[in-house]
């Protein structure tokens, strides 16, 4: 990995870590860097026909976890796949992997601390006009459009709530869309809230996800976490 690329990836730590409380272990990877070999059982759950970037993209995640773990004081362990496509962490542990082009990350922490977490990382470049209704509600919208940033804030709600989902996934185990949230942020104290609209046993309408958000070093990084 180059001098720059190895400075970038620790100034993404930087940028992340105070999202985090102290017992949530952290690790930033380069997918586009020398990265370890996946474990064979990590490896089995790629596609046959999985293209390099997604190879990369991977493994550099499962490094990543790998990291967290050992950065917990755990021996670093196999992370599969399973059946609805999301990580299965080994027994006493959970966690979040994400990755984008040029970064993943991963977080780990014990399950006596933490019940669930969700975190996600996009290159910081605006949303496509095209993608809004999709994602963001008319109030979301309304709101989007009275800020100077627009694109920008678009990204950030995306991202927020792919982590809140993910976080939530853990405990429900429930597919919805992005109108099952619905996104407040706190751009001064750089927080958000994800509100369930509808019922996600046992999860129900109104309650609320609690989340982070740091932008900076090329990325966006959003965190969701629940606690016992």
């Amino acid at each position: 990995m180059s001098n720059s690329r190895t400075t970038l990836t620790a100034d993404r730590q930087a940028l992340i870590r105070p999202l985090l409380q102290p017992d949530v272990a952290l690790a930033v990877t380069d997918p586009q860097g020398r990265l370890a070999v996946p474990f064979a059982t990590e490896l089995a759950c790629l596609s046959a026909n999985a293209v390099a970037k997604r190879q990369r993209e991977f493994a550099a995640g499962r490094a990543a976890a790998h990291a967290a773990m050992a950065d917990l004081g755990h021996r670093p362990q196999a992370i599969v796949i399973g059946k609805n496509r999301a990580p299965l962490w080994p027994e006493g542990l959970t966690g979040s992997i994400t990755h984008s082009r040029s970064c993943a990350i991963a977080i780990v922490a014990r399950n006596r601390d933490v019940l669930a977490l969700g975190i996600d990382v996009e290159e910081d470049r605006p949303l496509a006009d095209k993608l809004l209704p999709a994602i963001c509600s008319d109030a979301e919208q309304e709101w989007l459009m009275a800020q100077a940033n627009p694109g920008q804030l678009a990204k950030l709600i995306f991202s927020a709530k792919e982590a809140a989902y993910k976080c939530q996934y853990s405990v429900s185990q429930r597919y919805f869309g992005f109108d099952g949230l619905e996104l407040a942020l706190d751009l001064a104290q750089g927080g958000f809230q994800a509100r369930f609209t509808a019922d996600q046993l046992p999860f129900v309408r109104g309650d609320v996800i609690d989340g982070r958000f740091a932008i900076g070093a090329g990325v966006i990084v959003t965190l969701a976490e629940l606690r016992p």
